[in-house]
């Protein structure tokens, strides 16, 4: 039995299927290609790749709030493709997301206490003092005040808006919650805080994440585990100490190669890679990745790599690293 909070099998997810009424004469897009992938209890699954690749997608069809085309995603056991609307719905509370840019997610004409009550509101039967208090502690939780319950999103910063969506977030005591680049959109001091209260939250609640993010030194602070992600599919799945001291698919290694050091005497090696990123609306044959790789052989053209392990539980979707164990 696994031990994965969300287990995901064979998920794919097409955008303007031939046939449907919306989408006639529209070019199918695979945005998701078969992903697999475990999400451990209490921990931090980092989700990172270049923009289009489908990090957003995945993690709103691990919510169902995107319908996927096939596979299964299992959450606590439970197979969320195939509950309908009111089982969905009951199972919400336990599943929450923080979005990228915390002002546009909030309601502009709700209060901070309208906010974060709402679903308290929804799916509890907490009213009067037992919800002000509620609230309140809450808010105390993400470091805010009482003070703010009748202030409007406008009023505050940009890290205090992302506070607000966190509080939302875990109103409703929620094992898995995806954080979709939840700090890109603020300063860097600012992202160290939410970090911490993201990581504090974890270590006290019992928490679950799923980090999608551009950022490799953010996931590299947050994340347990790394899932790479290139064109609709993983790439490469590690704990994030194995990523980092020794990345075994090329898209992996060309990432960390363009991530900045602090260290201005630092000697590093840039893998510049050709080309540019492949349309999944047309993607190449064989390896997604072939065409841009440095490294890529006849077999990469032709075959499309599953994803193997390499040895302690480094799983790797390329055909170099699979033959060279």
């Amino acid at each position: 039995m696994s031990m994965a909070l969300v287990q995901v099998r064979g998920l794919t997810k097409v955008f303007g299927q031939h046939g449907t009424l919306m989408s006639r004469g529209t070019p199918v897009m695979r945005a998701l290609d078969r992903i697999d992938l475990d999400v451990t209890p209490n921990q931090t699954l980092g989700l990172v790749g270049e923009s289009g690749c489908g990090k957003t997608t995945l993690g709103r069809c691990l919510l169902r709030l995107v319908e996927p085309t096939s596979g299964t995603v299992r959450f606590d056991g439970v197979d969320l493709t195939s509950l309908g609307k009111e089982e969905m719905r009951r199972l919400r509370r336990h599943m929450q997301i923080v979005m990228q840019n915390p002002l546009s997610s909030l309601n502009p004409r709700m209060s901070v206490f309208g906010l974060v009550s709402e679903p308290l509101r929804v799916y509890t039967s907490q009213r009067g003092d037992v919800l002000q208090n509620r609230v309140l502690e809450l808010l105390e939780t993400v470091g805010l005040k009482g003070e703010h319950f009748h202030r409007y999103p406008h009023e505050f910063s940009g890290g205090q808006c992302q506070r607000i969506a966190v509080a939302r977030a875990i109103a409703l005591n929620p094992k898995f919650i995806v954080l979709d680049e939840p700090t890109s959109a603020l300063d860097v001091s600012v992202q160290a805080q939410i970090l911490n209260l993201l990581q504090e939250l974890q270590r006290d609640h019992g928490l679950t994440y799923l980090f999608i993010s551009h950022d490799l030194h953010v996931v590299q602070h947050i994340s347990d585990q790394i899932a790479v992600m290139y064109l609709g599919r993983i790439v490469e799945l590690a704990t994030t100490d194995q990523i980092f001291r020794e990345a075994a698919h090329p898209y992996t290694e060309a990432l960390l190669s363009s991530t900045p050091l602090p260290d201005p005497d630092a000697s590093t090696h840039r893998i510049i890679l050709s080309g540019t990123v492949p349309s999944p609306r047309n993607p190449p044959s064989g390896c997604h990745f072939h065409p841009r790789c440095p490294s890529a052989v006849d077999e990469c053209t032709r075959t499309q790599p599953e994803l193997a392990d390499i040895g302690g539980g480094h799983l790797v979707a390329c055909h170099l690293a699979t033959q060279a164990i």
